[in-house]
Formats: C-alpha cells, sequence, structure tokens
C-alpha cells in the first residue's frame, strides 16, 4: 500500500489560533480555561471553559462564508486554511478530484440549533427560520465549505465518533490514501460546544470540573483530586498526503502516519469500560497496523480528560499494550486545552508531530498528587521533557464506547 505524510498543519485552539503559538503556549504549560464569555453563565454549576481567544475568521474566510456557516465550521475552515497555506500545494497542477476532504464533528452547529430554536419559542410560534438555519446546522457542512473554498472535487465526507471523531477522521483519510484513492486528503476535526444547552448538559451528566474559583488549574488529569473535564472549543486540520506525490513536489513533510485503527466497548452509554478492553485492542490493532513493537512507541498523548473514572480505565489499557515499557512517556495536554471533544483528536494529533520533530514532550499541568491507583510503571510527564522521539502514539475516545487510536513517525 501506498505511504502517508503529513504536509501541512492548521489550529484553532484555546492556546492560540495558528500551529505555532499553540505550540508555543503548550511548551510554556499555559492554561486555556477561564470565565465562560460566550454566554451569561452566572446560573449554570460550570461557569467556565477553554474558549478560542481573539478568533478572526476574516483572516481566512469572506464575509459570505461567515455569513452563512456556524462556528464550528467557521473554525475548520480557518485551520484548514492554515494547513493548505503551510503545505503549499498547487492546487493548479494537481487533478481535482485527487484532493478530499474527511473533516470530523461531535456535535456540529449547536450554537445554530439552539439560536434559531430560542427565537422561534420565544415568538408567537409563526415559523421564521433562517434559510441558512439547516445548512450551518448539519455537521456535513464543514467538510463541504472547505472543498467549495478550495475547488476540491475528491472524496468529501464528515465522521462523527463523540470525542474519538477527529481520529476517525485521520483513519479514514490514510486508508483512502494508502489504498491509492486519493492523493491528498484535508482532514482534522472542530467543534464550538460552548452554548448553554451544551454546557448544561454535559454539567447536569456530573462530567465536568465544578472549580469555578480557580478555572486554569480545574483540568489535573491523573492528579487525585480531579474532578471532570473543561469543555473546549476550536479546530486542528492536518494535509495528509501520499509519499511520493508530495517527494515528486518537493514538499516539507512533517511525519508519515503508520497505523491507525478502532474498536468499540459495547459496555455504556457514557462511561469507559473499567479494565480498558477496547482502549487496548484499539492500540494493539494500531500497532500492528503500523508494524511495530509497544517498546518501539517513545511517546503517548492519552484521551485522558480528567474524570476519575475515565483517567484510570485508560491508563489499565495503556499498562495492559505497553506493559511498563521504560521507553514510554505519557503527558496529558488536556490539562491546558481542555477537552475539543470532536477536535480534541486533531490538536493532539498536532501535539504528536510537534514532539517528533523539535525531541521535546510536553507537560502534564496541574498535578499536585498522583492518584495512587495509577498502574505501576507507568511514567506521567509533569514537567517538559527533551528526548528524542522517533513515534509518538494519539488516544481519543468518545461516548458511545468508540476508541480510536493513531501513530506518526519521523521520517
Amino acid at each position: 500500500m501506498k505511504r502517508v505524510v503529513i504536509t501541512g498543519m492548521g489550529a484553532v485552539t484555546p492556546l492560540g489560533n495558528d500551529v505555532d503559538t499553540f505550540w508555543n503556549n503548550i511548551l510554556k504549560g499555559k492554561s486555556g480555561a477561564d470565565k465562560i464569555t460566550h454566554f451569561n453563565p452566572e446560573k449554570f454549576k460550570v461557569q467556565f471553559a477553554a474558549e478560542v481567544k481573539n478568533f478572526a475568521p476574516e483572516k481566512y474566510l469572506d464575509r459570505n462564508e461567515i455569513k452563512r456557516s456556524d462556528l464550528f465550521t467557521q473554525f475548520a475552515i480557518y485551520a484548514a486554511a492554515e494547513a493548505m497555506q503551510d503545505s503549499k500545494l498547487d492546487l493548479e497542477n494537481i487533478e481535482p478530484f485527487d484532493i478530499g476532504v474527511i473533516w470530523g464533528t461531535g456535535q456540529g452547529g449547536m450554537e445554530t440549533f439552539e439560536n434559531e430554536v430560542t427565537e422561534y419559542v420565544s415568538r408567537d410560534g409563526t415559523p421564521r427560520f433562517s434559510p441558512f438555519f439547516v445548512p450551518k446546522l448539519i455537521a456535513n457542512m464543514a467538510s463541504g465549505m472547505i472543498s467549495m473554498k478550495y475547488g476540491l472535487r475528491g472524496i468529501n465526507y464528515t465522521t462523527v465518533s463523540a470525542c474519538a471523531t477527529a481520529n476517525t477522521a485521520f483513519m479514514d483519510a490514510f486508508n483512502y490514501i494508502r489504498w491509492g484513492k486519493a492523493k491528498v486528503i484535508v482532514s482534522g476535526g472542530s467543534e464550538a460546544p460552548i452554548t448553554p444547552a451544551s454546557v448544561g448538559g454535559f454539567s447536569s451528566m456530573k462530567a465536568m470540573s465544578t472549580r469555578n474559583d480557580n478555572p486554569k488549574a480545574a483540568s489535573r488529569p491523573y492528579d487525585v483530586e480531579r474532578d471532570g473535564f473543561i469543555m473546549g472549543e476550536g479546530a486542528g486540520a492536518l494535509i495528509l498526503e501520499e509519499y511520493e506525490h508530495a517527494k515528486a513536489r518537493g514538499a516539507k513533510i512533517y511525519a508519515e502516519l503508520i497505523g491507525a485503527a478502532m474498536t468499540a466497548d459495547a459496555y455504556h452509554m457514557t462511561a469507559p469500560h473499567p479494565e480498558g478492553i477496547g482502549a487496548a485492542k484499539s492500540m494493539e490493532l494500531a500497532l500492528q497496523d503500523a508494524e511495530i513493537l509497544p517498546e518501539q512507541v517513545d511517546y503517548l498523548n492519552p484521551h485522558a480528560t480528567s474524570t476519575p473514572l475515565g483517567d484510570l480505565a485508560e491508563l489499565n489499557a495503556i499498562n495492559k499494550v505497553f506493559k511498563g515499557s521504560p521507553n514510554l512517556d505519557i503527558s496529558a495536554t488536556k490539562s491546558m486545552t481542555g477537552h475539543l471533544l470532536g477536535a480534541a483528536g486533531a490538536v493532539e494529533a498536532i501535539i504528536c508531530i510537534k514532539t517528533i520533530q523539535e525531541n521535546i514532550i510536553p507537560a502534564t499541568i496541574n498535578v499536585s498528587k498522583l492518584d495512587e491507583n495509577i498502574p505501576e510503571g507507568i511514567n506521567i510527564i509533569t514537567e517538559n521533557k527533551e528526548k528524542p522521539i522517533n513515534i509518538a502514539m494519539s488516544n481519543a475516545f468518545g461516548f458511545g464506547g468508540h476508541n480510536s487510536t493513531v501513530i506518526f513517525r519521523k521520517i
């Protein structure tokens, strides 16, 4: 099969609206959490989130694109535009049916849905919906608008697997390229979930931290006092390209995508399997796909949302697969970004690729005391660590029992 490499990256995050700013703030150990500004959270149990700051969509979107798109689509187009610019693809000399878009989102146009329905019920019952209501709402519109912006006529669709979504998109893009069905695919995930209904819904499940007095310290994966995740928003984009095609045009190559896999827990709507059976199998299958051994993995960016059950279930799965490999270092960067739901895997893939490029592992912040139930031999990085990184793995898991894993290698 064909080899698949990464030739462009783009990011919109709570820690910066381009890859360099995002990565630099990750290395500084900054938290993107603060009081919610998207709406008045005064009556909510959870009053903070990791919002994107100073977002200026007009940098990459024209006025009509902004007017006709939900925020999750704006994030997607913005991140994709940075990645396309970074890749230096010459679209005039590439067959447009050879370039596709496989994008992911967990919730789609949540803000649009809430606004339109709220306006309807606040009036006299006369249906006065915007003609852009449905186009702004539907989850596939991000992939559609990216393709329209650049005239990309190849494979085009959207994946939805809750918080496993972006890795699902990457796996599909990976497979289509190595099967010879496409030469280039723009892939990633975006989410704009910081809305009253979304925050209220997750809060009612008791899945979110309630540290309203100290938001920046609230996301604390593996800490004994962790009490839930912080909601984040944004997007991450990668340009996946067939290796020979990239080499022939002299492209800058960041890393190679060498393995990917998905499994299901088939256990519970929202809780992970306590023994991490599905998560372990996802990692094992990704390793088999990459044709590498567990001890060859240098860094793992875990799902690690900062929930009491989820963090330990994943570490139990990691322990089963890696058996205390002394080479494996783990850092949970959601401690800084919060949890971007369907976009989480996308920004964490960028972090994995940057660790490979720069041979440095970012810290897990906010860890005062590690949970004593963490399996022995698991190496959690709590300060930046310089180390040669040849292979990096990223996990993303989602409600519904979805597990997804991707593996990148230095090239």
